[in-house]
């Protein structure tokens, strides 16, 4: 059993977990060793009924899972959405709109023609989101842990900001290859109908440089849409626990968090969508265009062109942000993962500011 002195050094490792969250730990083995310095991780610290240890290594490896089953299937699943937003920011002539996108491209190659894309969105959010909610977790442990229990606490926004564009910023160098295969694939006629013909062709054309064309503009898309995604996601989260939902959330159901969960997650991704789509609309017009870089493509559009595809952005990013939150946070349940509840402010605060 954890003695009063390691759970309390556990507990201020991490403000985000609670003693409830590590109590009732059974001995099991020999230590392991943990991604974070300085965290030597004992298996016996597992709690009751979890299969891990929050922060332990196998904590971030299936964080890593959770990452890659919300961010592949979800965005696999609106593929033909994003093509049709791709479509209208690249050619708003020819697709006007979000109904008249859907029927020009069901006429020129049917309901199969709306998958086009399919494989390289799948594999390269799969990859991003291992990167991406796994190295979420990893970061905000390891920054957590560095600015101590009662500044993670004050400037927790701070510190889902950071974490998130950390991670952001490896989960990009593992999308971009897929993404820039996708846009051809979905805006560029007679290029590739599959990733296996777009990716020799592409680096036979561009080579290695060409499956990275669009890497800054990817991050000054996907950054502040992670950060967006994560901060507002935490923030809200503990509001709706605060203010809405009418009982503590130890008293709910695992359903029940879990629609809290997707609620949250739908409110964090209408704010995504917004931050984010100027720099989508460079992206989509950057691999569509050759030889062209960012300044040209922004000059190109201009104000009103970067906002062009906004309304079916706010509806794909809106759902796939709820619907990502919901299939983590499932995982997490699925399998026996430790869920610490929304962060609370540590005793030595409620002394400080004379809380009771």
């Amino acid at each position: 059993m954890w003695s009063s002195q390691m759970l309390e050094a556990a507990t201020k490792m991490n403000p985000f977990v609670t003693p409830h969250s590590i109590a009732k730990c059974q001995p099991q083995g020999e230590n392991t060793q943990s991604l974070i310095p300085g965290r030597n991780i004992g298996a016996f610290s597992v709690a009751e009924g979890d299969s891990c240890e929050f922060g332990s290594n196998k904590y971030f490896v299936l964080c890593g899972l959770g990452g890659i089953l919300s961010c592949g299937l979800t965005h696999t699943m609106v593929t033909p959405l994003d093509l049709v937003k791709c479509r209208i920011q690249v050619d708003p002539a020819k697709y006007k709109g979000v109904v008249t996108g859907f029927k020009v491209s069901f006429q020129e190659s049917g309901m199969r023609g709306l998958a086009r894309g399919w494989a390289p969105t799948f594999f390269g959010y799969s990859m991003q989101g291992m990167f991406k909610f796994g190295l979420y977790e990893v970061f905000k442990v390891y920054y957590s842990a560095l600015a101590g229990e009662e500044m993670s606490y004050e400037y927790r926004t701070s510190l889902y900001l950071v974490s998130s564009a950390s991670a952001e910023f490896f989960a990009d160098v593992a999308l971009a290859p897929m993404e820039a295969a996708k846009v051809r694939i979905q805006t560029m006629p007679g290029y590739a109908n599959t990733l296996r013909e777009a990716l020799p062709k592409m680096f036979a054309d561009e080579g290695l440089g060409g499956f990275y064309k669009g890497l800054v503009p990817l991050w000054l898309r996907q950054i502040p849409y992670t950060m967006m995604k994560f901060a507002c996601f935490e923030r809200t989260l503990e509001l709706l626990y605060q203010y809405v939902v009418p009982k503590p959330r130890e008293s709910c159901t695992k359903g029940e968090q879990l629609i809290v969960t997707f609620a949250a997650g739908y409110i964090a991704g209408v704010f995504c969508a917004v931050v984010s789509h100027p720099a989508d609309s460079v992206v989509s017009k950057l691999n569509q265009d050759k030889g062209a870089t960012a300044g040209d493509v922004l000059r190109k559009l201009g104000f009103a062109g970067v906002w062009k595809g906004l309304a079916p952005r706010i509806v794909m990013i809106g759902t796939l942000t709820a619907a990502q939150w919901f299939i983590y946070d499932a995982v997490k349940v699925y399998l026996h993962m430790p869920r610490p509840p929304p962060p609370q402010m540590p005793e030595s605060l409620k002394k400080k500011y004379g809380v009771a």
